[in-house]
């Protein structure tokens, strides 16, 4: 018999749907559940078993990913599921939820089912690198029990980064996507300003490639906005939930770059540009 475990995917969107996948490719069994169905039904040819509650999905599973949207739909799904939750299984909530609800989370799963070993695992990378398995995951948590979640992580991605105890990852989390958030809106308005004086994202591109500021997610955004194909990597309306989240558990730091792309943002979010990816900011700079 395999010893691979059995993985329960809580949560088919974009990422949930790509770990479920590249799991499916190397032989595990997955089952899965999702709010809407329908998200998870490409799957069943390739073996997927889809479930109709989360608490159904999770039955007899070794490893439980959740990738769900927030906190507090993160925190009711588990809570519903916990009764369901095989003796000593490991749960990895790789979701963006934001310092609060994690270690809410992590209260919630030691009162209810303190047998269970959680595994903070948000990611690094967005939906093509996880769908290409090219995505890092940062891990936090017991590393000596969590045998199984490394199965998984190596399934689902190029490596995994151990941070220490469970919490820290989804703080490191918040601290990479300020700096990606932070990266976007400069790359926006710094092709702003290159088109105000004549040179084209390519030129842009050359130059930084020239030298020690040719960042490879620049290269792909810079692509974007030169075709004006803004197909979601990642939500412009999810990024600005991390960018809130961010400020949220800043406590006393000063962050003011990033609270004023939050207004900046929102605006653009409240035009209509909130499906698209967050490159679109630059779209709504040129209006």
């Amino acid at each position: 018999m395999s010893q691979q475990p059995i993985v329960a995917v809580l949560g088919l969107g974009a990422m949930g749907h790509a770990f479920a996948a590249n799991l499916l490719k190397k032989d595990f069994v997955v089952r899965g559940w999702n709010r809407t169905r329908a998200k998870g039904e490409d799957l069943l040819g390739a073996g997927l078993q889809l479930s109709d509650s989360a608490a159904q999905a999770v039955e007899g599973a070794d490893v439980v990913i959740a990738m769900l949207s927030d906190g507090d739909t993160t925190r009711q799904t588990l809570a519903e599921a916990s009764i369901a939750l095989k003796q000593g299984a490991t749960v990895c909530q790789m979701g963006t939820i934001g310092v609060e609800a994690t270690d809410a989370l992590i209260a919630d799963l030691k009162k209810a089912r303190p047998d269970v070993l959680f595994i903070d695992a948000p990611v690094s990378g967005t939906k093509a690198p996880a769908e290409n398995a090219q995505i890092l995951v940062m891990a936090s948590g017991d590393q000596t029990r969590a045998q199984a979640a490394e199965q998984v992580f190596a399934a689902i991605g190029k490596g995994t980064q151990w941070l220490g105890e469970a919490g820290a990852s989804s703080r490191m989390k918040l601290v990479v996507n300020s700096w990606l958030i932070g990266l976007m809106q400069s790359l926006a308005e710094s092709t702003r300003l290159a088109e105000q004086f004549g040179f084209s994202t390519e030129d842009l591109w050359k130059v930084l490639d020239g030298g020690p500021l040719a960042a490879p997610y620049a290269k792909m955004k810079l692509g974007m906005i030169a075709s004006g194909d803004f197909t979601p990597q990642m939500h412009l309306v999810w990024a600005l939930k991390d960018a809130k989240l961010a400020l949220d558990a800043a406590g006393g730091s000063k962050l003011p770059a990033l609270e004023n792309i939050v207004d900046v943002w929102q605006q653009a979010v409240d035009a209509g540009y909130g499906e698209q990816d967050l490159a679109a900011v630059y779209q709504y700079l040129k209006r």
